[in-house]
């Protein structure tokens, strides 16, 4: 199966190709402003020598993250899919950064903490072994004294931005070549229009007061 993996989750941002005859080909860019992902697609398919029509798979990293850059990758998606019904995975950004933990060599029990704003992390813990990453503790909003006790207590700390808090963690970017490794194990295909980010937040709306009537002078 092709894949087309894309992760625009963090500051870094990838597109990668896949296929079981081809090596693994991935176009990386990053830096504030930067958004080109129709640049990154069509490079990366050049480099790959893949087709568009060719792509079985869109895999995308569904956050918590950067919510532009994860709706950026979720409406390129969709769009995929409605001009070709190509097939959706929606994966989680914490779940990749396990993953690429494991790569790494890391084991054992490995925190992933990804910023959520207002000193808060989104926050999970995941147990990694020779059979691979297993979710030991669900994602979820949280403080960032209660990571740093995690990090005081000998924990492993790993995050696109840990260091900003942790002096111990290690800075891990969630990678679409890693996507596309974890989308290869998977079938639990979605429609565009269900792929959501994951925000753990609670949605608050204030009503605007109305609008006040002028008074012709």
């Amino acid at each position: 199966m092709k894949i087309l993996a894309l992760e625009f989750s963090s500051a870094r941002r990838s597109v990668a190709v896949a296929s079981p005859a081809t090596s693994m080909s991935e176009v990386v860019e990053s830096g504030p402003g930067a958004m080109r992902p129709l640049v990154m697609v069509n490079d990366v398919l050049r480099e790959a020598r893949v087709e568009r029509g060719q792509i079985e798979c869109l895999a995308i990293g569904i956050g918590p993250g950067s919510y532009t850059g994860i709706r950026a990758a979720i409406a390129l998606a969709q769009g995929w899919q409605l001009a070709r019904g190509t097939r959706l995975l929606g994966i989680s950004s914490a779940e990749c950064l396990a993953r690429q933990a494991h790569n790494l060599g890391l084991a054992g029990r490995v925190n992933v903490v990804i910023d959520a704003q207002r000193d808060e992390v989104y926050l999970g813990a995941y147990h990694l072994d020779a059979a691979g990453c297993h979710e030991a503790e669900p994602l979820r909003l949280t403080t960032v004294a209660e990571a740093r006790e995690r990090e005081q207590a000998g924990e492993v700390l790993v995050g696109p931005e840990a260091a900003r808090w942790f002096p111990t963690a290690r800075v891990l970017f969630p990678s679409a070549a890693t996507l596309a490794q974890l989308a290869a194990a998977r079938d639990d295909f979605v429609a565009g229009e269900e792929i959501r980010p994951i925000y753990l937040r609670e949605t608050n709306f204030v009503k605007a007061p109305p609008p006040r009537n002028r008074v012709a002078g």
